[in-house]
Order: structure tokens, then C-alpha cells, then sequence
């Protein structure tokens, strides 16, 4: 073909290609673009283009759903951190002491550098980079803690020697207390998302309820990229362990999170059938719904023939609700616990082509492999069909007060050393089975436990409804 003929056939197409954007571009983006380009001109006062289009973009998901959004800044950042499982930071856990309000060391990441370094449960965080951290939100706290990998960070660090006890004698107490700086170098993170019974003193899990002869112990907290590959490991460690006569797989407070990281933990445990059914956007002409797709189970399963029991309760959703009704579908797993809640949608990430935000968008909803829906929708009653029910048998639900508790009893057995008390609040002790009711129901059927049905070593209160709050993100690390 002469050259000039090729130039010209390519003008063409490039003329087309323009013809077909232009077309394709809708009349409310075009008005959309023109409210905003009058605005910037003709408003009294000056305007920040940006902001008004953060503005209008917040207004416009508000019309969509509840679990739509425009994300952007630090929201991005914790996001990302979550489902990726990797940040830049120290390595470590930690929550505000309202009694002092300031932050308290709740964990160090196990061979981060806050573990190297020795810091521990309980340590008080007074200066980041000689700032004072009196009065800061965790929010604040964590962004000066994180940062770029290979920076370095100065923390002023007051630790307790031994218990955390006041006594009568002021030297004796200023003597149990130490204060030190500590120059940590920021690495790349890694999180767990997968834990076990209790913490080892060597920052292993073991991962056996401890009491309770052959019975293992997981707990997932949120499902990333990391999550099933997780799982993997905790199975050979708890095999490599001992007999593994039962395994529980506690979801509870699990807010979701991937939808492949729930298949493939779902994969784990089944040898073939339908793990989960989604259905994508609705036909633009006819509003038709579209035809269910299928994700189904590979060959090969962990654990083949071992009993297991899924704890969930009102704060298991999406993702979590996906693995507890694939497994109940499935009649691989027992549910004990509380109906989930009800969280049938699932949520694509759309970057932004200037890379100014994230468009978190629902894009597809999801059905249980028998067909039942999981999602609430406004309006659904308790009589409704959503969410994952118990086994019958097996409903056991907290308070919302004793969830706090228990929430803070596992927190201390997760924590390497322990955790102390913060802010008044004291840490039940007992075996698992003695304080944590959910599970003692769980493995009653098929082990030798102490405990009974509603009956606890701790004062765990009553039953009754607990709150469907979906603000349940994991304690961002730092």
C-alpha cells in the first residue's frame, strides 16, 4: 500500500474513533461538565474546582447504595493497606488508653521492626518525631507512624516493668516505669489476616483450643490477597501439631473483603460443587437481570472428613457470608453463632486516569449456591429472607456488651505478652471454652468441654439482638 494511502487510512480511523467518544459521551456528562465550568467562571466568589468535584462525585454515589463510594486521601491508603495486606510502617498494633488518651502499644507484628526493637503490649507512645501524641486520634497517630519505606521514625516510649499495678510508695512506682527513644526504619509490612488460639511466646500461634484435645482453632479477620495462602499454612501447623479430631473457623466481626480470597478458602474445604452465584449488571435495554455465573470448587480438600464449625455473628459480612453459606449449602460446616448481616453485594475498585481517588463501585450482586438471597435490602424484616442463619441448635447471641469483652479477651491472647488493662477495663482469664459461650456451643457436640450453653466463667451477659453497624474495618496497623 503507498505510504500516502496508509497516512490517509489512518487519519480516518482516528477521525472515527473521535466520532465514536464523542458520541458515546453522555448528555448528563456533558451538562455535568458544563454546571461546573459555569461555576468556575461566574461564581461571586473564588472556587476550588477540585473540591467541587469532590462534592459532586460524594452527591452523586449517595444515590446509588450504601457500600458505593468515592474514596480518596487516607481512606484510599487504608483500603489499599487492607485488602493488599502490606503497608510501609514499624509493625505496630495500637489503640487509644482513654484513661491517658494517648496511644498504647496493642501488638507488635511479629519480625517488624517495633518487635525487633522489643516494644511490647502496653507501652504508652508519648512523642512521634519530638510531636506530642496527647489528644491525637488513632487516625493521626497511624499516619505518623507509616510512612515511606527506608525513613526512619523517633518514638518517645514509656514501658511498665511487670505488672501494671499503682502502689503506695511514688519511687517504687517511677522506678518501674522507663522511658527511652526509639529509632525504628519503616519497612514494608506485612498483615495478618488469618490467627490463631493464642499467641506463642516465640510470636508463633499455637494453633489448638487450648483445653480442648484435638480441637483447631482459626480465625479470619478480614479476607485479602494473602487470606487463603494463610489458611494453607495454619492447616499443615495445625496437622503438624497433633490430630486435628475438629476445626473451627471463626468469622465473627469479619467485615469481608475479597470476593476470590472467600472462594478460594471456600476451595480449601470442598472437593466439587457451587461455591457462590453472582449476577452482574442488568441488561441496558430490555432491564432484564443477567444469567447467574457460576464460581465452582476444584478437586482436592483440606481436611477431608474432619467436622467443622463456623462462628459468625450480626458483624460477619459479604465475603464472611459467602464461606459460612458455601459451607452450610454444602453440609461441610456447622454455623453456630448469630444470623450475619446481610451484605449481598459485591464492590469493584475503579481507579480514577489521574489517579486522584478510587470509585468503589457495586457492581454485581451474589446468591448462596442453593439460590437463597443474602442481601438486606431496606425494608427486610427479621421474618425476610437474607443473611446466614444458624443450625438449628446452634444460636447463641451476645450482648453487645459481652462482644465487647470477648473482643478484648482474644485481643489479649492475639497480642504477644498478653495485653494489660486500658482505660479501667479489666481482661477476663479462663480457657476458651470458659469464657467465649459461642464457642463452647460450637464444639460441645463432638468434644469433652466444661462448658455449657449459655453458662461462662466470665460475666458475659445476657442475650439478645447485637447492632448491624458495617463500620467494623479491621484496627489499622502502623
Amino acid at each position: 500500500m503507498p505510504k500516502r494511502n496508509a497516512i490517509l487510512l489512518l487519519v480516518v480511523c482516528l477521525c472515527c474513533a473521535a466520532a465514536y467518544v464523542a458520541r458515546e459521551q453522555s448528555a448528563a456528562g456533558r451538562r455535568f461538565g458544563e454546571v461546573l465550568a459555569l461555576i468556575e467562571a461566574s461564581y461571586f466568589e473564588r472556587v476550588d474546582g477540585d473540591e467541587l468535584f469532590d462534592a459532586a462525585v460524594d452527591a452523586a454515589m449517595s444515590r446509588l447504595d450504601e457500600h458505593s463510594a468515592f474514596i480518596r486521601g487516607d481512606g484510599r491508603a487504608d483500603l489499599e493497606a487492607v485488602l493488599d495486606q502490606r503497608f510501609a510502617g514499624v509493625g505496630l498494633e495500637v489503640s487509644i488508653d482513654d484513661s491517658i488518651d494517648m496511644p498504647v502499644v496493642a501488638s507488635p507484628v511479629v519480625d517488624s521492626p517495633a518487635w525487633r526493637a522489643g516494644l511490647r503490649s502496653g507501652d504508652r507512645i508519648e512523642a512521634i518525631d519530638g510531636f506530642p501524641t496527647i489528644g491525637l486520634s488513632l487516625r493521626d497517630v497511624v499516619g505518623r507512624l507509616r510512612g515511606r519505606a527506608g525513613e526512619k521514625v523517633a518514638l518517645q516510649v514509656v514501658s511498665h516493668a511487670g505488672v501494671d499495678v499503682p502502689t503506695l510508695d511514688p519511687a517504687a512506682e517511677a522506678a518501674a516505669i522507663s522511658r527511652r527513644e526509639v529509632i525504628l526504619k519503616r519497612e514494608v509490612i506485612k498483615t495478618e489476616s488469618v490467627f490463631g488460639d493464642h499467641r506463642r511466646p516465640d510470636g508463633g500461634w499455637d494453633w489448638l483450643v487450648e483445653g480442648v484435645a484435638g480441637v483447631a482453632y482459626a480465625r479470619v479477620a478480614v479476607f485479602g490477597e494473602r487470606t487463603a495462602e494463610e489458611l494453607v499454612t495454619a492447616i499443615d501447623a495445625m496437622v503438624a501439631q497433633g490430630e486435628v479430631r475438629a476445626l473451627v473457623l471463626d468469622l465473627r466481626g469479619n467485615p469481608g473483603g475479597l470476593l476470590a480470597a472467600a472462594v478460594e478458602v471456600c476451595d480449601l474445604f470442598l472437593e466439587e460443587g457451587v461455591i457462590v452465584q453472582t449476577r452482574g449488571q442488568r441488561d441496558a435495554g430490555t432491564g432484564a437481570k443477567a444469567p447467574l455465573e457460576l464460581r465452582r470448587a476444584t478437586a482436592g480438600q483440606r481436611l477431608a472428613g474432619v467436622p467443622m464449625v463456623v462462628l459468625v455473628d450480626g458483624l460477619t459480612a459479604s465475603a464472611a457470608e459467602i464461606v459460612a453459606a458455601c459451607l452450610q449449602d454444602s453440609g461441610r460446616a456447622t454455623i453456630c453463632g448469630s444470623r450475619t448481616f446481610g451484605k449481598g453485594t459485591v464492590q469493584s475498585i475503579l481507579p480514577l486516569s489521574d489517579d486522584r481517588g478510587l470509585i468503589r463501585l457495586t457492581t454485581s450482586e451474589y446468591v448462596r449456591p442453593s439460590r437463597a438471597t443474602i442481601h438486606r435490602r431496606v425494608g427486610d424484616g427479621d421474618q425476610a429472607e437474607w443473611g446466614v442463619r444458624p443450625d438449628a441448635g446452634f444460636e447463641v447471641t451476645l450482648t453487645a456488651e459481652s462482644t465487647a469483652r470477648l473482643a478484648l479477651w482474644r485481643r489479649a491472647r492475639h497480642a504477644l505478652g498478653g495485653l494489660p488493662p486500658s482505660g479501667g477495663r479489666s481482661v477476663s482469664t479462663g480457657l476458651p471454652c470458659d469464657v467465649d459461650p459461642v464457642l463452647a456451643r460450637g464444639i460441645r457436640d463432638f468434644s469433652a468441654t466444661r462448658t455449657q450453653p449459655g453458662e461462662s466463667g466470665a460475666d458475659l451477659g445476657g442475650q439478645e439482638e447485637t447492632s448491624r453497624d458495617d463500620d467494623h474495618s479491621p484496627r489499622p496497623d502502623a
